[in-house]
């Protein structure tokens, strides 16, 4: 194997797929990129078993051939040559060493063969279509905060996405939770998408899909079955397990009737919750809101540090009423809205609140309530 890239090409593919590269591990080829060069490309994959990244880069070939080299090191490597630099990749002999040279710099590498890497085989992906790069942002973006990381509830663990109908009219939708508070984002159903398995994307291939969006204009082709998801960025491939368990039907804990209604400008709001919460304990974080018509109270009290007040004026015209929430959920949500007011749907201090931009906006949030 014989092969000469450009610098900015390799590393930019190595900061794709070392990231899903586990740097402990028992088994030592999955600290290991997979090379392959043939044609005018060089393919490179990583794995951790549950989560697998390829990526094809234009590379000049000039002998074709295979192996396996320590990701984490490599991507060091390849980071602190210089701009503009050639590298140029080449397997001597049967020695299991790779000698990657670039300028005057010198590295010989330990390869293991490539043979020893495994393939995250995907069965047949039943379900195929493809949606903005944009959108699929969205989805992910509103609703990654409430992933819950309570490994009992591995079935919480990632984002629930399946298709609905609403009025009539098929939406895809995203769906995470932790118990305290949810987030559902919906938006209509690509071509394609109807009829797709409900499944849920493991936290850590979210947080890669995530990473790997860069043109938000860009189509995504998306292929799922009951299993496996695969994610398609142009040259970059990324395939995943799915959570083999059921998510719980979220529809339950969506409140339908709570008929008190609080708009609150958002800016305002989230920066009064962050200046009183400074003297909340960090275990409970509850900030308080009392509300009375036209007014809404925060307030803080902790009995090591003392207390915190702030008044907003706010349209509520509803009997008044003491609830108590989680400060730093608060600031999630509100941070996940998109106009300038927040809609409270509530109905009293032991119930499940709703927070939308305004009614039938895409994102849906509930938060429950705390003792205060």
């Amino acid at each position: 194997m014989k092969v000469t890239l450009e610098r900015g090409a390799l590393l930019k593919s190595l900061g794709h797929v070392h990231r899903v590269v586990e740097r402990r591990t028992t088994i030592p080829i999955l600290s290991n990129v997979l090379l392959q060069a043939s044609g005018r490309t060089l393919q490179l994959k990583a794995t951790d078993l549950d989560l697998e990244i390829t990526e094809g880069v234009d590379a000049d070939v000039q002998q074709a051939g295979a192996t396996t080299l320590p990701a984490h090191t490599l991507y060091d490597i390849v980071r602190k040559l210089p701009e503009g630099a050639q590298v140029s990749l080449e397997l001597t002999g049967d020695s299991g060493q790779m000698l990657l040279r670039s300028g005057r710099s010198r590295f010989n590498l330990q390869c293991l063969p490539e043979s020893d890497f495994p393939d995250l085989k995907a069965d047949d992906l039943s379900h195929k279509f493809s949606l903005l790069a944009g959108d699929l942002k969205k989805l992910i973006d509103k609703t990654q905060f409430a992933i819950s990381t309570e490994e009992t509830r591995y079935y919480l663990n990632g984002i629930f996405m399946h298709t609905t109908d609403v009025e009539g009219h098929t939406m895809l939708r995203a769906v995470a939770t932790d118990g305290h508070r949810l987030a559902r984002v919906e938006l209509p159903a690509p071509q394609g998408a109807a009829g797709m398995p409900g499944v849920i994307v493991p936290r850590k291939a979210v947080a890669e899909i995530q990473k790997l969006i860069e043109d938000l204009g860009a189509e995504v082709q998306v292929e799922m079955s009951t299993t496996k998801a695969r994610f398609s960025f142009g040259s970059v491939v990324l395939t995943s397990k799915l959570i083999d368990g059921t998510f719980p039907d979220y529809s339950r804990v969506i409140p339908a009737n709570n008929d008190r209604r609080l708009t609150v400008e958002r800016g305002d709001f989230a920066a009064a919750v962050d200046r009183v919460s400074t003297i909340s304990s960090e275990r409970g974080r509850a900030v308080k809101l009392s509300l009375t018509e036209g007014k809404l109270t925060l307030s803080v009290t902790n009995p090591d540090s003392g207390s915190a007040t702030e008044e907003l004026e706010v349209d509520y015209d509803a009997p008044a009423l003491d609830i108590g929430f989680n400060a730093r959920y608060l600031l999630d949500i509100t941070m996940q809205l998109d106009s300038d007011t927040a809609l409270f749907k509530l109905a009293d201090p032991g119930s499940p609140t709703v927070i939308q931009d305004r009614d039938g906006a895409a994102a849906l949030y509930v938060l429950m309530p705390m003792r205060v």
